[in-house]
């Protein structure tokens, strides 16, 4: 399931520690997992040119080796709908430590989620779905199961969470698709137990699940 291409970019970063979210992205996307279309823009015009195939609105986030939580530093805008505010989004990240260039994604919608594992010593990987985006600090609705997990330990894993009503359709916003959601967990804890050896921990946060496709917007690994 570890192509060689997915070797090369872990080892890319060995020295720095953990990978930032392009790369890891592109890891993902390697691995079979769905990801937004996105870039990693050097200059302001890359970006444009991005945003000009893909559509506004966009989301602009820094890349840095030096910056792990990007909203920690102002370093992640979302709703961006034209060149200037985009150009203006490259300029300000531009001043962050360590600066080297900005992810821009395609806009996604959907009920945010955060799927996770951490290597355990005694364990190995144990994997984690929650309530995600920037809540899950606060409110730390998550539930944990050991790797490799089935389809029905998410549904378990679903169904023991606080916020389970509102990816089931509450209020008549759109329900999430279990199976699609399931899969991508199932997978993922898959490909957490062939990582085993070179990671401590892999976040993909949020996770943006509709009726239609789950979607990683965001994912950062933490190498040994």
């Amino acid at each position: 399931m570890v192509t060689p291409e997915m070797e090369r970019i872990l080892a890319a970063w060995e020295e720095t520690g953990w990978v930032p979210e392009p790369d890891a992205k592109r890891l993902f996307a390697l691995a079979g997992f769905d990801v937004p279309r996105f870039t990693w823009a050097k200059t302001p015009g890359e970006a444009c040119r991005f945003a000009a195939e893909t559509g506004y609105p966009v989301v602009a986030k820094v890349v840095s080796p030096r910056i792990m939580h990007k909203s920690d530093v102002g370093g992640v805008e979302v709703g961006i709908a034209n060149d200037e505010q985009l150009r203006a989004a490259f300029d300000r990240f531009s001043a962050l430590d360590g600066f080297e260039g900005m992810v821009v994604d395609e806009t996604i919608s959907g009920a945010e989620l955060i799927v996770g594992a951490t290597v355990d010593a005694q364990f190995g990987p144990v994997v984690l779905l929650g309530a995600g985006g920037i809540g899950v600090e606060l409110y730390r609705d998550t539930a944990i199961r050991m790797a490799p997990i089935e389809q029905k330990d998410v549904l378990s894993m679903m169904n023991s969470l606080t916020a389970h009503r509102l990816f089931e359709g509450f209020r008549g916003s759109e329900p999430v698709d279990i199976g699609i959601l399931s899969s991508l967990v199932v997978n993922f804890s898959h490909l957490a137990m062939a990582l085993e050896s070179r990671i401590e921990s892999i976040d993909l946060n949020p996770v943006m699940c509709t009726s239609k496709r789950c979607v990683i917007a965001d994912a950062r690994i933490i190498l040994t």
